[in-house]
């Protein structure tokens, strides 16, 4: 085995995110090297790694070159040059997740024809060049509203995804690549995180449930565990490690999945990395999805992913009304509430629903967690002042 600790050892991660910053705690908590490249000098993570790179993660040459000294490459978010990692990948770089599961992954129509391809269960979608061809098919009655329609690329924490409700919905829409999903009727909207090594060790994490925001289409609350029988349980965990063993991912691989009003599973799309809908696993797991992400593209055997504690995850996202210097009020309310643990990411300006924290509640009692997530999210404010 490699010395990957308290040697010259070199972790690479594009991206300098929350994402990154989290994964950090753990490479600091092993004496792991790191280098991390962000285009903001106020990423996250700047103050937490070895060496810090200011550059385009969607640059050949950049990425090119800022991997050139480092031993494994990662990955905090899909947004990279693939085409150099598959150039890195050839000259005998390990990069985790591989560019050819990127590539599958990263155009929502590329990955969902991958579910039809490997007979994963999916919604029933079809995919489109232009919104010229939407208009055509609406006009010919080929679909029925209402409808979701999805970005191929870039869409992310609610971005790039809409309900398309009338025809003055469809007028609106960008010019560009996309897919026109059947909207399922859902009963509950669950996630599975999956840990594969590089030598094919699987674990998977415990079904949790996740409940969105409505009108900013991001999570609110993740519960772990899920409130659902057992059955639909294994059947959310038997068609994530297909979904796993499918894309042959190494690292963490999020997938979300829709429960029906008929119990089926259904996948609605993935994240090969770690995922919002594993942040409770900081506390309420024997080990947390960064340690995991970790111990996988590393090649070392993998964690129990079994919860210690019921838990409940709040997101913290930027009041509608405000943007500028962040400011976390009744933050002291909710540190004197039991279980309560905040998370600040580090971005030191806020606007209108974005990412700026999180919140975990632990309790023995999974209903007693939820009824104090419900407090903190009726405290806390990340407004500008």
């Amino acid at each position: 085995m490699p010395n990957y600790f308290s040697s010259n050892f070199k972790l690479g991660i594009l991206g300098g995110g929350q994402l990154g910053k989290m994964l950090l705690y753990e490479t600091r908590k092993f004496d792991i090297q790191t280098k991390v490249l962000d285009p903001s000098t106020e990423a996250p993570c700047k103050i937490a790694c070895n060496e810090f790179v200011k550059g385009d993660l969607m640059d050949y040459d950049t990425v090119l070159n800022f991997a050139k000294d480092v031993d494994v490459l990662t990955i905090e978010i899909e947004n990279v040059n693939v085409e150099a990692l598959d150039t890195l990948e050839k000259q005998g770089k390990k990069v985790y997740p591989s560019a050819k599961t990127l590539k599958l992954i990263r155009d929502k129509g590329v990955q969902k024809e991958f579910y039809q391809q490997h007979k994963i269960p999916t919604s029933p979608f079809k995919c489109y060049q232009s919104k010229a061809e939407i208009e055509a098919d609406f006009k010919a009655n080929k679909f029925e509203l209402p409808i979701v329609w999805k970005s191929r690329t870039g869409g992310y924490d609610g971005r790039g995804v809409s309900i398309l409700k009338s025809k003055a919905d469809i007028e609106a829409l960008p010019d560009t690549p996309c897919l026109l999903e059947q909207k399922i009727n859902f009963k509950n909207e669950l996630a599975v995180i999956v840990a594969r090594s590089a030598k094919g060790e699987i674990k998977t994490y415990p079904v949790v449930e996740m409940e969105f925001h409505p009108t900013a289409n991001q999570v609110e609350y993740v519960i772990c565990p899920a409130r659902i029988d057992e059955e639909v349980s294994k059947q959310a965990q038997d068609i994530a490690r297909k979904v796993s063993n499918a894309f042959e991912h190494v690292g963490l691989l999020a997938v979300e999945l829709f429960q029906t009003q008929d119990n089926q599973i259904l996948v609605n799309e993935v994240a090969p990395r770690p995922h919002n809908s594993g942040h409770y696993s900081i506390e309420g797991a024997y080990t947390n999805q960064f340690e995991q992400h970790l111990r996988a593209v590393l090649d070392l055997p993998l964690g129990a992913t079994d919860s210690k504690v019921s838990a409940v995850m709040v997101n913290l996202v930027g009041d509608e009304h405000h943007k500028g210097d962040v400011y976390y009020e009744n933050i002291d309310k909710i540190l004197a509430l039991k279980g309560v643990v905040p998370h600040i990411y580090g971005k030191a300006q806020t606007r209108p629903f974005r990412k700026m924290g999180h919140v975990t509640i632990v309790d023995k009692d999974l209903s007693t967690a939820r009824e104090i997530a419900e407090k903190v999210k009726g405290l806390i404010r990340v407004i500008s002042r």
